[in-house]
């Protein structure tokens, strides 16, 4: 088939999830014979057409100049250029900047969307965006022909919600083996002496939450932030709150997913807060990575966590954890997270079920 994949700001991934398991999956179909093409924002440092072997198509995208209205723009030049390339199945990985363009959508390819998390609950949108965001995932639905859910839960609201179905497929993530040769080394971190985070740096998160409850336990380890602080108000708003301890280090945004595996792995707990979306990448990559995890108490990390985590809901629930938990006493919970990775979530499982259901679509749209 000839695939077209839009949505990201492109590969290989220098952003996000989306742009992972992008760069995974093209190149997955690609070495399976398809034809694959992947559109790329034209402010992506990577500037080859091929990548791969798969073709890379460079639209235009001004959101450096005028901000998130850029992305629209961007996603419309994407659309429209795909009007012209006669693919037989067009992925789409998200809406929220794409779907008022739908009714450009070509009308030959089978159009597929992953309908992410629900993004009109983020805490950080104002009531008037979070209005559109509705509106934009209602045009998501109209204008596809069918719809992926990365989690159970975001497939119940949408049988729901709108009477539709669609097909779960969840994240993919590998199971992280280290080397056994060399000893961790980043900065003057040692194995077991530091708490992890991983995150964009939104209120639905729970950053400040965890890092109160940091501050409260009175840590003798220091807890490491990875993630794009200056990229958000409330980024830098976390930064200079907590600039005062000396113990929670901001280290930025890290994209080389050996670098963040190894601390995954040598870390004493792994914090997850997010509290909105569906299957979030961080969460299947530190269950590969074998982090003992503690992670935001609700329905969508449950569904995937089961009882092989700690939960909180508080401050002074992470201050407990913090207090009387690290990895070197329950390597029971880490096992089975790491078998659920081999089992459910690995890339090669993720990548083989979308080409089946794009096989499943494409023939039931061209009977």
């Amino acid at each position: 088939m000839k695939i077209g994949i839009l949505g990201t700001r492109g590969i290989p991934n220098y952003h996000g999830g989306f742009e992972q398991f992008a760069d995974f999956f093209a190149v997955y179909a690609k070495e399976r014979e398809h034809d694959v093409y992947v559109y790329n924002s034209h402010l992506h440092p990577y500037k080859k057409d091929n990548y791969k072997g798969v073709h890379i198509i460079h639209a235009y995208d001004p959101e450096s100049k005028i901000g998130t209205a850029g992305q629209f723009i961007y996603d419309f030049n994407c659309i429209r250029d795909s009007r012209k390339r006669d693919y037989d199945i067009i992925l789409q990985l998200g809406y929220t900047s794409s779907s008022i363009w739908g009714w450009l959508l070509p009308s030959k390819p089978t159009i597929i969307t992953n309908m992410d998390g629900l993004e009109w609950k983020r805490s950080k949108y104002s009531k008037k965006v979070q209005k559109f965001l509705l509106y934009a995932e209602k045009l998501a639905i109209k204008t596809s022909d069918y719809l992926i859910s990365d989690s159970i839960g975001i497939q119940s609201y949408i049988k729901k919600k709108y009477n539709k179905n669609s097909e779960y497929i969840a994240y993919g993530a590998n199971v992280f083996i280290p080397n056994e040769e060399s000893s961790f080394t980043y900065e003057d971190l040692a194995t077991n002496e530091y708490f992890l985070l991983i995150a964009r740096m939104e209120p639905e998160n729970n950053i400040e939450m965890i890092l109160d409850g940091y501050v409260k336990s009175n840590s003798e380890y220091p807890f490491c932030v990875i993630g794009n602080v200056e990229s958000t108000s409330f980024g830098n708003y976390l930064k200079k709150k907590f600039s005062k301890y000396k113990g929670i280090r901001f280290l930025g945004a890290i994209y080389d997913l050996e670098t963040l595996d190894n601390l995954r792995f040598n870390s004493r707990l792994y914090f997850h807060g997010h509290s909105v979306g569906g299957t979030n990448p961080s969460l299947l990559e530190a269950m590969g990575s074998h982090s003992l995890i503690a992670a935001h108490h609700n329905d969508f990390n449950y569904a995937i966590l089961e009882d092989d985590a700690f939960y909180f809901k508080s401050a002074d629930d992470v201050s407990e954890l913090i207090k009387n938990e690290n990895k070197k006493g329950r390597l029971d919970l880490i096992k089975r997270n790491s078998d659920k990775i081999e089992t459910k979530f690995s890339w090669e499982y993720i990548n083989e079920s979308y080409l089946k259901f794009f096989n499943t679509c494409f023939n039931e749209k061209n009977k």
